[in-house]
């Protein structure tokens, strides 16, 4: 889904910065036993990693490695002690990239040599990923062969040109036969990275039922997707709330990740904040800049201590005593109520803010490419109490809305939960 805008990293120097140290280190991985084990200059280096281009400081202190970026970003990187999977840009069939036009194969072949080239020596560099998700066209499409036939020559060039440096390709877990057309067509890659969300839990089965005979790394896995939730009668997906996701992050980094030794790390998703994919809350670790609980649970996973002040929980939100799986149905300028039931774990002073969003009509085609947040709607509540708000419904019939709640700490944490309904004549 995701790395096109990872290249936002603008403000970041790239490979030739004025602080480069040409004293790359050999990063290779190895077959101990039924094990694959990373070795970044001859020490075993279990990426511990996260996808974003923002609050690195904060990634670094919560017991990180490892980002997932452009070449754009070694040097930052480098200076807070971070490792970087490189993104090889490549262009994509969904995007209009022709694999049977042999000259623009040719030329996206030199723009890639020459980024490998300027970059194989940067102390950050600790693998190359050829493309993101190459295989997936919106539709469900077939895609072209050739496609695996230019990662396999551009993973030959990059073996040859740095062989300090594993290079992968990147894919999503979906049509999953294509499996077999890159064990058949891509011998030169050293491992692959997959894409999963909530079905990450199905990644190793899958690796073994096609044979796969190479280990692997998560290269970006977080919440359930919006594509893998349940809907209301309206179509609309349900999010979980920020407590849901922080027991799926973890229930999905204990049980996969850690768990199979052909994994060699994995990169959550993702490290920023209010970025919009059907919702500006769904996939964002950090929400208006704060913590929400899924940062504190990647902490523990990778230092095994927990940090000094925990996030709000929340346990549910409602309408009239429904939650979003009862399909809530509201008149058009009806009075409800709705409340959120929230704790904190060191009983700080908790602070609730309320916004009701309608729900978008359209949708990028990809990786929520173009959308933008809906703009609120003012004067909604009608009475608050600490927990609780009467509000009122907008009047149009036949409008999808959601009520979001934000559970502030005052100790730069926050819980996040939204709830949809539709709004229908009574």
């Amino acid at each position: 889904m995701i790395l096109i805008f990872i290249v936002l990293i603008i403000g970041l120097s790239g490979g030739k910065g004025p602080d480069r140290q040409l004293s790359a280190g050999k990063v290779e991985i190895r077959k101990v036993g039924s094990q694959y084990v990373l070795y970044k200059d001859g020490e075993p280096d279990f990426i511990k990693g996260a996808v974003g281009w923002s609050f690195l400081d904060e990634l670094a202190e919560s017991g990180a490695n490892s980002l997932r970026g452009s070449h754009r970003s070694l040097d930052v990187a480098h200076k807070l002690g971070l490792t970087v999977l490189v993104n090889l840009p490549m262009g994509a069939e969904r995007n209009g990239f022709n694999y049977d036009d042999a000259e623009e194969v040719k030329n996206q072949y030199n723009r890639v040599k020459q980024i490998v080239e300027d970059n194989r020596d940067h102390p950050a560099v600790l693998m190359w990923a050829i493309g993101n998700e190459l295989d997936h066209i919106p539709g469900n499409l077939d895609y072209n062969l050739k496609m695996w036939d230019a990662v396999n020559d551009i993973a030959g060039m990059i073996r040859e040109t740095d062989p300090n440096h594993p290079v992968m390709t990147v894919t999503g877990y979906g049509k999953l036969e294509k499996l077999k057309d890159i064990i058949e067509r891509c011998p030169n890659l050293d491992l692959l990275g997959i894409n999963a969300y909530a079905s990450i839990v199905d990644i190793p089965g899958w690796l073994r039922e096609y044979n796969w005979n190479k280990p692997y790394a998560v290269t970006e896995w977080g919440p359930s997707g919006w594509w893998e939730v349940p809907r209301t009668k309206q179509g609309v997906v349900i999010e979980e709330t920020s407590s849901q996701k922080a027991k799926a992050y973890r229930e999905r980094y204990e049980n996969v990740i850690l768990a199979d030794p052909w994994c060699v790390g994995s990169y959550v998703f993702l490290w920023t904040t209010n970025r919009q994919e059907r919702t500006h809350t769904w996939f964002n670790m950090f929400h208006d800049s704060l913590r929400t609980e899924t940062i504190e649970v990647m902490h523990y996973m990778w230092t095994g201590s927990w940090p000094a002040n925990l996030a709000p929980r929340i346990d549910s939100l409602t309408i009239n005593g429904k939650d979003a799986l009862d399909n809530i149905e509201l008149a058009p300028n009806s009075i409800n109520t709705a409340q959120v039931f929230v704790t904190d774990p060191e009983n700080d002073d908790l602070n609730v803010k309320w916004e009701l969003l309608p729900e978008p009509e359209k949708f990028g085609s990809y990786a929520g490419q173009g959308e933008t947040k809906p703009k609120a709607v003012t004067g909604f509540i009608k009475s608050e109490q600490t927990s609780s708000i009467e509000f009122q419904v907008p009047a149009p019939s036949g409008v999808n809305y959601r009520l979001f709640v934000y559970v502030y700490d005052g100790h730069g944490n926050v819980g996040v939960a939204n709830i949809p309904f539709y709004v229908r004549d009574q």
